[in-house]
């Protein structure tokens, strides 16, 4: 039982240290975005975050609204 233990123990490091050096390859691989682009690319998520927040805030007030109504 001991035996196996071990080898298990072996098995899992020689998988991590595997795992780390695949994914030092793949960091290789990833191509990052300049400057322009990554200002680019934020002013776009930050912007659609805005628009989708504004639009969920706009049903829910129209909702809330009517359902006041309904209740009274």
């Amino acid at each position: 039982m001991a035996v196996q233990t071990n080898t298990n123990k072996v098995a899992k490091s020689q998988s991590i240290g595997k795992y780390f050096k695949n994914v030092k390859a793949e960091l290789k691989k990833v191509i990052w975005p300049n400057k322009k682009d990554l200002i680019s690319y934020t002013t776009v998520v930050l912007t659609t975050c805005v628009m989708v927040s504004v639009g969920i805030w706009l049903v829910d007030t129209v909702f809330g609204k009517a359902l006041h109504q309904i209740i009274k």
